[in-house]
């Protein structure tokens, strides 16, 4: 009973701190309250008793991603003026469209775990660890290398266009 409340709590502020994330008016705000929804869902992983994801969920997000963002943040210029007109080729309706099949697609992925949930595995041991170890270093390494030179050419590609205009 007691790990439903935390998990409809949670949840919640989950949410809440996600809503608050896109509504802020201040792009600072914004981040903060994006670190208190990632150290929210590494709340909600140590409630489903899966510690090293919480552990990870801290280290990579709250303190690595969100770093990464604020340094974003703080190089690019905020304090410019909005652009005067709206870009012509700017798809608005194609966009609603994509976001409804979005919307579509997950109803349908709910709908079938509502059918037929999956089954539900244990809890995250040493040797789940060290099997998520190996395939990452190993199997998925390719990939893995790929989206960490990805992030690296977009840091560089923020600083480079944040020194242009200073």
């Amino acid at each position: 009973m007691a790990e439903a409340a935390a998990f409809y709590i949670l949840a919640t502020l989950i949410l809440g701190f996600g809503a608050l994330v896109i509504t802020a008016k201040s792009t600072v705000h914004s981040v903060l309250f994006l670190v208190a929804d990632f150290l929210c869902v590494a709340a909600l992983y140590v409630t489903l008793q899966a510690p090293f994801l919480a552990v990870i969920q801290v280290m990579v997000y709250a303190g690595g991603i969100v770093v990464l963002y604020l340094f974003v943040v703080m190089l690019v210029n905020l304090k410019r003026p909005p652009e005067a007109h709206s870009d012509p080729r700017r798809l608005g309706r194609l966009g609603v469209a994509m976001a409804a099949a979005v919307l579509a697609q997950l109803g349908a992925i709910f709908a079938v775990g509502w059918v037929k949930p999956a089954a539900v595995e244990g809890t995250l041991s040493p040797q789940n660890v060290e099997q998520i170890g190996r395939a990452l270093y190993a199997d998925y390494l390719i990939p893995f290398e790929l989206a960490s030179f990805l992030l690296l050419v977009a840091m560089i590609g923020a600083i480079i266009l944040a020194k242009r205009e200073l």
